[in-house]
């Protein structure tokens, strides 16, 4: 069979391989078809096995092979290739290995179906060790990202069938494949390669979750961020919590192990790197801006985070302008829940620190962090029954705002707002975003719709020429009017009955492109003066 497929002259192979796999875009089924007519796999294989030496053979024919086995088709000749895949994750060519890993996940995606047949393939060639290994240094002098990138793919595809997770997950627990073991090991890329595998599988089901959770797989990372003392690994653990953190079932099971700690012992610490501090802070602020998060962990724990940044804020003065604005985005992130809100609001100190950036002219980027921190904790991005906030808190946070406009040149809140909204335009959103969130309170309704100037600007259909600031702009007008509109005594006070009117009219033009829009502005083109 090898000598019926074997190849004298490779050159017209090469340029058929060229031609199919340079062209942009994917291939159709027919096109493989048709391909594979004229030159089957056995041959390509075999081509790709004994004629490496070949120049631009082995990069045609791995880019070849990659297209073909993305489509149905040929994802169905794999289980006839096990064995060649089998090699090809062994092989010492980075480019074959990264090949062969893709491969297994074209087999998944493609084929896995209740019968189990990918997972069965994978289960009887040993396929997930390989995988692992070359994932990690293995018996490889190197291994190549973009193969360890491929082998992360293919194992997260494998954990998306319940016989995958039950090869990753065995109930008799093997030394070879264990993870633990494994990232024990290895090379601190290799490690680094393991702990960024653990937050894929933990992002594929609850199922793979809970497996990642009840193996202790999680504590690998609690070990690292301990290792405070090698920057680069922490900040590189600090990286995969933050996408840990935005995972379905995050914040539920992170928040059971000592990692929210090891956090707030990072944000205390002023010999850190600063950007330690910060990643630590962004991602307490991720774990904790769920509605439901006193479901699982106590308001102390909440507190105790808000104390460290606030803690740190006060230390900082304006010594680290990036550190600064990650710890005032991480107390936005808190107060972006109902509960969260109230509990910032208690430290008076932390809130006061959010709202006088937001209204400091001077900090420019910390200025508009603390805007939209302080968009999330007004309820911005709150339903319309959690803006609003318990007797204490509101009282807490209209006490600031107009401490902070009475000691300001503006005197009154609204003379902030429109100081704000006569800004350039990523201001101006941040301005929509903070009115729209604090229009649900019938003392800033009062500020704004006395204050003309600010009513034509926020129905100005006009003033915004982006998709995110028009849309911030009309959720603002929307949510002004159904303030007033809800309220019996502001529509028969004459004075503000005009500015509903005004407010409804802007609404029915709707976000985008307001009918009669005005012409946009055009270079105007003249002979250049010389002299």
């Amino acid at each position: 069979m090898e000598e019926e497929y074997s190849l004298v002259d490779t050159s017209n192979l090469l340029q058929a391989a060229s031609d199919f796999s340079f062209n942009p875009g994917s291939r159709s089924e027919a096109a493989v078809k048709e391909f594979l007519d004229s030159f089957p796999l056995p041959l390509i294989i075999n081509a790709l096995q004994t004629k490496g030496d070949v120049p631009g053979l082995e990069y045609a024919l791995v880019d070849c092979l990659e297209k073909i086995f993305r489509t149905k088709y040929g994802a169905s000749l794999i289980p006839h290739f096990m064995p060649f895949i089998v090699v090809g994750l062994q092989a010492y060519s980075q480019r074959v290995r990264a090949l062969a890993c893709k491969t297994i996940s074209s087999l998944l995606e493609n084929l896995e179906d209740n019968t189990g047949l990918a997972t069965s393939l994978i289960k009887e060639n040993d396929v997930y060790l390989l995988l692992l290994n070359c994932l990690v240094d293995g018996c490889f002098l190197f291994s190549d990202e973009q193969v360890a990138v491929a082998a992360t793919d293919a194992i997260r595809n494998l954990a998306g069938s319940q016989q995958g997770i039950e090869i990753i997950f065995p109930s008799t627990p093997n030394d070879a494949t264990d993870i633990t073991k494994l990232a024990a090991k290895c090379s601190s890329l290799g490690r680094a390669r393991v702990l960024a595998l653990i937050v894929k599988l933990f992002s594929t089901s609850s199922a793979a979750a809970t497996l990642v959770y009840n193996s202790n797989l999680l504590g690998l990372l609690e070990a690292e961020i301990h290792n405070v003392k090698d920057t680069l690994m922490t900040l590189s653990v600090l990286e995969l919590l933050y996408e840990l953190a935005e995972a379905p079932h995050g914040m539920e099971y992170v928040l059971k192990t000592n990692i929210l700690p090891l956090l707030i012992s990072i944000i205390r610490d002023s010999n850190a790197e600063s950007m330690l501090r910060s990643r630590a802070m962004m991602i307490s602020g991720r774990l904790l801006s769920k509605e439901n998060i006193l479901k699982f962990i106590d308001e102390s724990g909440i507190k105790a985070v808000i104390s460290a940044i606030d803690e740190r804020i006060s230390l900082m003065e304006s010594q680290d302008a990036d550190e600064y604005e990650c710890a005032l985005e991480a107390l936005g992130q808190i107060g972006s829940s109902s509960q969260g809100a109230v509990l910032l609001l208690s430290n008076t100190s932390a809130a006061k620190h959010v709202v006088n950036a937001a209204f400091d002219l001077h900090g420019r980027g910390r200025q508009l962090a603390a805007l939209h921190s302080l968009g999330n904790i007004v309820g911005e991005t709150r339903t319309e029954n959690n803006k609003l906030l318990n007797s204490d808190a509101e009282e807490t946070l209209r006490r600031l705002i107009y401490e902070t406009a009475s000691n300001s040149p503006k005197l009154i809140p609204s003379g902030l707002v429109l100081s704000i909204l006569k800004l350039e335009s990523e201001f101006r959103i941040a301005g929509y975003r903070l009115i729209t969130g604090l229009s649900a309170r019938p003392w800033f309704l009062v500020e704004i719709c006395s204050r003309q100037e600010i009513i034509n600007i926020i129905t100005d259909s006009y003033s915004e020429t982006t998709k995110i600031g028009m849309e911030a702009r009309y959720n603002c007008c929307e949510a002004t009017y159904k303030a007033l509109a809800s309220s019996s005594k502001f529509l028969s006070d004459p004075a503000l009955s005009g500015t509903a009117e005004k407010l409804l009219e802007a609404i029915k033009k709707g976000p985008y492109l307001a009918k009669g829009r005005k012409q946009e502005a055009r270079p105007e083109v003249a002979t250049a003066d010389r002299f």
